[in-house]
């Protein structure tokens, strides 16, 4: 099964140019058979999918739900929850990595740095947590392997990390323009219909193909020496991101309880009799 597990879709990522069904159309022309939503620190993305499309178009088509969180000292972070369990305390960025690894597992899902070997501040290898806590990248379920919108040199880096630690390596685009959709690719050696299969899979270490083609288009390749601005301006968005939304986190009443799931698991009826 090929899957495209790094996208960000224009209905909940603001700075991503592709509606979700040009992101779909598009990955089924190349051959894909699902796509995993990552938008930034929200689940709109999926939310539109859920409540617009799905049943209604591209019923061939697998979308998974995922988060691309921004923590306030290890990056970026790429987290699965199980089928029908969406956290409303994912989507306020700005915890630590550590607490964000216990609350994940704790809940069911699976984690691992997006682009590791990527950028300061946005990349877990380039931030002072790889160094100063070297035992958090074995707590990892995965390791972003390839993408797209990386250096082969990162990429590259990326697989040695996953290697040396034995987790799976997923690869994806990290698409926010339609010319780079579907060049990063995910190949699992069975299908799977929901988060929890694929949850499954990846706690099994089960053998995972990741590759693609580079993008060669990305606003850092085309700043150039300029790009080193990116990163500091990263640093002061998400630190500012992070004390505005450090009081909703701790007033868990204010956001519906977030240890709770929000989406929770339906029960299917059997026999006209619904279990529990």
């Amino acid at each position: 099964m090929k899957l495209d597990m790094h996208c960000h879709v224009k209905e909940g990522s603001l700075d991503s140019k592709v509606s979700l069904d040009e992101y779909i159309t598009k990955l089924k022309q190349e051959g894909f058979d699902g796509m995993l939503i990552t938008d930034h620190d929200t689940y709109k993305g999926y939310r539109h999918w859920k409540y617009n499309m799905k049943g209604k178009v591209h019923e061939d088509f697998v979308v998974l739900k995922g988060i691309e969180y921004d923590t306030c000292d290890a990056g970026h972070i790429l987290c699965i929850m199980p089928e029908g369990v969406k956290m409303r305390l994912l989507e306020l960025k700005g915890m630590s990595v550590q607490m964000l690894i216990d609350f994940v597992h704790r809940h069911g899902g699976i984690l691992g740095p997006a682009h590791p070997c990527g950028e300061k501040y946005l990349s877990f290898t380039n931030t002072k947590k790889y160094f100063s806590s070297p035992e958090t990248i074995k707590r990892f379920d995965f390791i972003e392997a390839f993408n797209s919108c990386e250096s082969e040199e990162s990429n590259a880096r990326a697989r040695k990390l996953a290697q040396k630690y034995r987790k799976p390596g997923i690869g994806g685009s990290d698409s926010h323009k339609i010319e780079c959709v579907g060049q990063g690719y995910t190949i699992l050696p069975q299908h799977v219909t929901c988060e929890t299969e694929l949850i499954t899979l990846i706690r099994e270490k089960a053998e995972i193909q990741a590759g693609g083609t580079l993008y060669g288009k990305t606003t850092k390749e085309k700043l150039g020496k300029m790009n080193k601005i990116l990163p500091y301006s990263f640093w002061f968005y998400n630190k500012g991101g992070e004390l505005l939304r450090r009081r909703k986190r701790n007033q868990k009443g204010k956001i519906e309880n977030p240890m709770n799931p929000i989406d929770p698991i339906e029960i299917p009826y059997l026999d006209g009799i619904r279990k529990k």
